[in-house]
């Protein structure tokens, strides 16, 4: 059976790829003392909300993977997809684990600006994937303006 010919593998496969390594990377890189005792913009969110809501962006990641995978267009979109997938992975590790805030903002500025180019050239091939990638940009650009505050009140 080839992957791209089961959807429900393919989806299943991408989910998998998306959800179990953000909640991989999230339970190995997980915020102790350190992040508690940084200067916090007031506009932090609450802690409890960030594993639901990347919960959530990650199962729509995951099914823009899988829409893209199985796509005319693969070629063209998946190599960005993975980028954004890399770069979405490395940030936790670099940010809680070496406390590096300043490679933190790099990275995730650097991701912001792949989510904003994969919206870009996916609108008007997959439409969907493309707004199914916008609360993902919105968030990515608040992380983005939330990371770059604590880099520079602490």
């Amino acid at each position: 059976m080839n992957i791209k010919s089961s959807s429900w593998l393919t989806y299943g496969l991408f989910l998998l790829i998306s959800v179990g390594g953000g909640l991989l990377i999230g339970a190995n890189n997980i915020p102790g003392p350190w992040y508690q005792g940084l200067v916090k913009p007031p506009f932090t969110p609450p802690n409890w909300l960030f594993a639901p809501a990347w919960t959530f962006l990650y199962i729509l990641i995951g099914i823009v993977g899988a829409r893209i995978y199985q796509s005319a267009f693969s070629k063209d979109l998946l190599p960005m997809w993975l980028v954004q997938m890399g770069l979405n992975f490395a940030w936790s590790p670099v940010f809680f684990t070496l406390k590096n805030l300043p490679g933190s903002v790099a990275i995730i500025t650097l991701l912001l600006v792949i989510i904003i180019s994969f919206i870009v050239r996916t609108r008007k091939r997959d439409p969907l994937a493309a707004l199914l990638f916008v609360p993902y940009l919105l968030w990515v650009g608040y992380a983005s303006y939330l990371n770059l505050s604590i880099w520079l009140l602490n």
